[in-house]
């Protein structure tokens, strides 16, 4: 895959919660160098982010030839606020300049097999998000290391008929684990035409490229540049 593909594949992530502003804009800084899909930030600095793209004019994707977007995550990382505390949490992460929204499902519903209590809790962030911005993505994360097959297709379901664009496989921030090439796999099997986004411990080229290989169309990635530098090397790439 070419260097400038892998890096339209990659959220470039910077989730702990001491990041500076310095840290921030480095990593604005080198979303840009590199056009990667994204920059997924927490919600307290979605405002800035969206600010350093717009400024650099990247972010727009009926100009720039490679967009950057602006990426919050919303009831980070546990998943357990209320679905109307996640939905204004999402519509002013839109305000403040938000494409994309990565939301974490509430977990002790599809652990439970409540189709309707976590198609609900989708369904409450994608309307207030795209009440604002219509054509906004939503991505919704499942915590697969801890899901069985049957809570994946169940909580597949529920992003998919509460109208998300794709299923998101961790925070990376939970004791069970990141992303799995397993995990991958059953997004995959049970998307039913949803993306899917491979997140949490991907950390190296050879992880990077399994993912991709099991079905991932997005990675979410703090260690992009290596990645990228790593699979240009490996290509041969100058």
């Amino acid at each position: 895959m070419p260097h400038s593909q892998l890096a339209r594949c990659i959220d470039h992530t910077l989730l702990i919660p001491q990041a500076t502003q310095a840290q921030i804009c480095a990593l604005v800084a080198q979303a840009i160098e590199f056009r990667f899909a994204a920059v997924c930030v927490n919600p307290c600095w979605v405002d800035l982010v969206s600010a350093l793209l717009r400024q650099a004019g990247v972010n727009d994707p009926q100009t720039a030839d490679s967009p950057v977007a602006t990426c919050a995550c919303v009831g980070f990382p546990f998943g357990v606020a209320l679905p109307a505390t996640k939905a204004v949490e999402a519509a002013a992460c839109v305000r403040n300049g938000a494409a994309e929204i990565d939301m974490v499902i509430f977990l002790p519903a599809v652990l439970a097999g409540d189709l309707d209590r976590a198609r609900r809790d989708v369904l409450e962030v994608t309307r207030a998000t795209r009440s604002l911005r219509s054509r906004a993505v939503v991505k919704v994360i499942l915590e697969t290391a801890l899901l069985a097959e049957e809570h994946v297709a169940l909580g597949c379901r529920a992003a998919r008929e509460g109208g998300a664009d794709f299923v998101k496989t961790s925070t990376g921030f939970h004791p069970a684990g990141g992303a799995g090439v397993l995990a991958v796999q059953w997004l995959k099997k049970h998307s039913g035409g949803l993306r899917v986004k491979a997140a949490g411990g991907i950390r190296d080229w050879p992880t990077a490229q399994a993912m991709l290989a099991a079905g991932a169309d997005r990675l979410g990635c703090s260690a992009s540049v290596a990645i990228v530098t790593a699979a240009e090397k490996a290509s041969g790439s100058p």
